[in-house]
């Protein structure tokens, strides 16, 4: 088999000494008298423009230049030491090309749309005259990914919480800076992270910002920018902070003061997010049906000034009530209602009342029939009462230009009975007559003995009828005046008052002067004992 006869050779040799590759196609040969001008091409051959170092960003072009000047040989590319095709067949990479023009030595190495596969060193080789360039490294830069924070477009957190953001920029060659934005301003002090991928070329970069809860407001954008040499400018994400919280609620009263009876309106303001659900309103603890929305409308009384009209409004988070009292102008009203009051004599008296009223009031205490004021407090205290200060108290309150109110109470006052008489009381002779007597007991007598001086035979008649309300006790006596003219100047009646109090003599004396009765007045004559009959032997005639 003659050499002349070859039309292809399969070319499995080693390139060169070198070991840079080896070139494992069929290489076309048109005259196979050139393989063997090997070595008389080799001295003439001239690298004019060899490839160099070149940055590109993926999916940009790039040329790497190649020219050879006194050489018509074949010229093969090789990438990482393995052949790429020789002269312009590149058929097994669809976006190489070998473009110049090569009858002036050009076969410079086209790149469509940079890849990441396409990073490596680079040579360019005249096969015939076992020639090659300098190796030239070609670098492809990756943009990041478009960074991606979690829970954007909107994170949402509660009111108080502090706020923690993660930004993750992928796939970048080199890995990508991130920095975080708001407002313009750069924010510091986030956490950054970046890990190698399988590739071994590729990185993903992690950034985490903490702000705390007084750092931040409902509604900021805060970006992250994610950058590196392929892409300089930035690639940015952004989010939006929504802060949630409990309804913020302002509860408004018109009109206010205002006159009892009249109409008030309640209007309960809230903001909140989530978005209000519901609104209840309720007047001293009790639900108030018939108002749902955020308004209330009510003729108000003097409760209202008391018991405070609240709304609750809620939302997805929970609810807030605010209350608020009326300021009702309306007259005195009994807070604490006065008790009448029995006391011995010599003890005190404490009366108490309290009265509500608005605006504020006056309270006067006084005795029923009296014009002095015994106190301006809601305390009337009387120290070491005698008989004499029984009566009627009334406690009053007023409320300037809007209305009065009283209470009266009553004072008893235990002590020895108190006794009156009309000192002189008429009867007609030889008629039956009759003397009145009036004794005032506190308390009242648990029973009346009476007898009769001088003898129990004479005929004279006495009873006793207990008035108001067994305090005041009337004496009756009844006789034949003539009878007792002829046998005594005068007849003593005792009774005998017996009580819890005091066990006390008490005693009449009935007289005969110009045909009339004298009842000597009792008042001054309430004796026990032998003290009274002393008194009495020293007043009879």
């Amino acid at each position: 088999m003659h050499l002349a006869e070859l039309h292809f050779i399969e070319f499995k040799t080693k390139i060169d000494q070198s070991g840079l590759g080896r070139c494992a196609r069929l290489l076309r040969f048109s005259d196979v008298s050139t393989v063997f001008t090997l070595k008389d091409q080799k001295s003439s051959v001239v690298f004019i423009q060899q490839p160099h170092d070149l940055v590109v960003v993926a999916g940009q072009p790039v040329t790497l230049p190649c020219s050879i000047t006194g050489y018509h040989g074949m010229v093969l590319w090789v990438k990482d030491g393995l052949a790429l095709g020789v002269n312009r067949d590149m058929s097994g990479y669809p976006r190489y090309d070998v473009i110049g023009d090569h009858s002036k030595g050009e076969y410079h190495l086209l790149i469509q749309r940079t890849e990441l596969t396409d990073d490596g060193s680079f040579e360019c080789q005249a096969i015939q005259a076992a020639t090659r360039s300098r190796p030239a490294r070609l670098t492809v830069l990756v943009p990041p990914d478009d960074p991606v924070i979690i829970g954007a477009p909107v994170v949402s957190l509660r009111a108080g919480n502090s706020l923690n953001l993660t930004c993750h920029a992928n796939n970048a060659k080199p890995a990508a800076s991130i920095i975080w934005i708001r407002n313009g301003e750069v924010l510091n002090g986030a956490a950054y992270t970046k890990t190698l991928l399988r590739d071994g070329r590729r990185e993903s970069t992690v950034s985490t910002l903490h702000i705390s809860a007084s750092n931040i407001e409902t509604g900021q954008q805060i970006t992250c920018r994610a950058s590196n040499k392929a892409a300089p400018n930035g690639k940015e994400a952004t989010v939006t902070i929504d802060i949630q919280h409990f309804p913020l609620v302002n509860l408004s009263v018109e009109p206010q003061p205002v006159l009892e009876g009249n109409l008030v309106k309640f209007h309960c303001a809230a903001k909140a997010n989530p978005p209000v659900t519901h609104y209840r309103w309720a007047k001293g603890g009790s639900m108030i049906t018939d108002a749902t929305g955020d308004t209330y409308e009510v003729l108000v009384d003097h409760s209202f000034f008391t018991e405070p009209v609240s709304c609750e409004v809620t939302n997805a988070l929970g609810n807030t009530n605010i209350s608020r009292n009326v300021d009702v102008y309306f007259g005195p009203r009994l807070a604490a209602e006065p008790q009448s009051l029995q006391v011995d004599r010599g003890s005190d008296a404490v009366f108490s009342c309290a009265w509500i009223g608005n605006p504020s009031l006056t309270i006067v205490w006084m005795k029923r029939g009296h014009g002095v004021v015994l106190s301006n407090e809601n305390t009337l205290t009387l120290k070491a009462v005698r008989q004499e200060d029984a009566g009627k108290y009334v406690c009053r309150a007023v409320v300037p230009r809007v209305g009065v109110g009283e209470k009266e109470v009553t004072l008893t006052v235990n002590g020895p009975p108190t006794i009156s008489s009309t000192q002189t009381q008429q009867a007609l002779y030889g008629e039956k007559g009759q003397i009145k007597c009036f004794i005032r007991s506190t308390p009242p007598p648990d029973r009346i003995v009476s007898s009769i001086y001088p003898s129990s035979s004479i005929p004279v008649f006495s009873d006793h009828l207990f008035l108001n309300h067994v305090s005041d006790i009337q004496i009756n006596i009844s006789f034949l005046f003539r009878w007792i003219e002829l046998f005594y100047k005068y007849i003593i009646i005792f009774y005998k008052y017996l009580s819890k109090f005091s066990n006390n003599y008490i005693y009449i004396l009935i007289c005969m002067y110009a045909f009339s009765f004298v009842c000597i007045n009792p008042s001054i004559n309430i004796f026990s004992g032998q003290i009274f009959l002393n008194h009495v032997s020293n007043i009879l005639i």
